[in-house]
């Protein structure tokens, strides 16, 4: 297993950021902090746990943001989950009604929080209104695994991940900006189970992935070569690769900027920024009866000055 803790984070399950009521609805509920600004960490010791417990919706656990309902007995729940109930109170089952909890949706609009990814190191503390929005931007959170051969839910920090590909998925690392790889498949006919080990790339002091793998392109299967940057779009932007595929005098070459792990690699390989070669093209490079698959794939990273 990997040397450091593994991560799950919740953030998927969220609800979709929501903006604060307008004034009309909620008298005087007043954001005085920019949605952008985060201030330096301090202690609030007006916000209890049971505050908190107060804003948290029974049905799915999250953060309520207005409208926030509630019964006539006073018990309250989400906006998203109101529609699910038949207009039953999930808590008491009497009617809800519409009837909507401006108190608590006062309180929630007094409230600063720290930033869930305050163990990642982020030290800001936000509105309630706008934390949420924040931690959906906040460049503190945590990345999901890049590897690409299974559905893996572990999350984490950079060097977490590295440690979590080396040890639990086995992945070929490697050090060093050029490369020089051939990829073998005996049926080149087939699509499923077509995606070959990621290769991850240590130089200019970050990490790179490199996926190879086939996928269904119109009528007849096709091939992609793409890098991605461990870390944010801003700092993969710094960098730039080639790709270089060929055979019999003949050679294809594909240049392009490394995506974040932000991005997922079905993301990447559905908007086909990567080096696409064609099934026939694929089998005319690869020589023999062109009934085996035999590609080799060359590239190079480079940091931009």
């Amino acid at each position: 297993m990997a040397s450091g803790p593994s991560y799950f984070d919740d953030s998927r399950n969220k609800p979709e950021v929501i903006d604060p009521p307008p004034k009309e609805d909620v008298l005087d509920i007043r954001e005085n902090v920019n949605e952008n600004t985060q201030s330096v960490l301090k202690p609030n010791p007006a916000v209890t746990s049971g505050v908190r417990e107060l804003l948290e919706c029974p049905v799915c656990l999250n953060a309520m943001y207005p409208p926030i309902s509630q019964c006539s007995n006073g018990h309250t729940l989400c906006s998203g989950c109101k529609p699910r109930m038949h207009n039953r109170c999930p808590t008491c089952r009497h009617e809800l009604g519409n009837i909507r909890c401006l108190a608590l949706e006062k309180v929630a609009a007094s409230l600063e929080l720290p930033c869930k990814y305050q163990s990642f190191g982020c030290i800001g503390i936000h509105p309630y209104y706008s934390k949420l929005k924040h931690e959906s931007q906040c460049a503190f959170r945590p990345y999901n695994c890049p590897y690409a051969g299974s559905d893996c839910s572990a999350v984490g920090d950079i060097p977490f991940l590295v440690s979590h590909l080396k040890d639990d998925h086995k992945v070929d690392m490697h050090n060093g900006s050029t490369f020089n790889h051939r990829y073998v498949k005996s049926n080149p006919h087939e699509v499923e189970n077509a995606t070959w080990m990621l290769t991850v790339f240590s130089c200019f002091g970050q990490y790179f992935c490199l996926h190879f793998e086939a996928f269904q392109l119109g009528m007849a299967p096709a091939y992609i070569a793409f890098l991605r940057f461990m870390g944010d779009d801003n700092e993969a932007k710094n960098y730039s690769y080639s790709l270089e595929v060929g055979g019999n005098g003949r050679k294809v070459v594909w240049q392009g900027v490394p995506r974040s792990i932000r991005d997922s690699h079905r993301k990447v390989r559905d908007s086909f920024d990567g080096l696409i070669v064609q099934r026939n093209m694929a089998l005319f490079f690869s020589g023999g009866d062109r009934k085996e698959l035999k590609l080799r794939v060359t590239g190079r990273i480079w940091k931009e000055q």
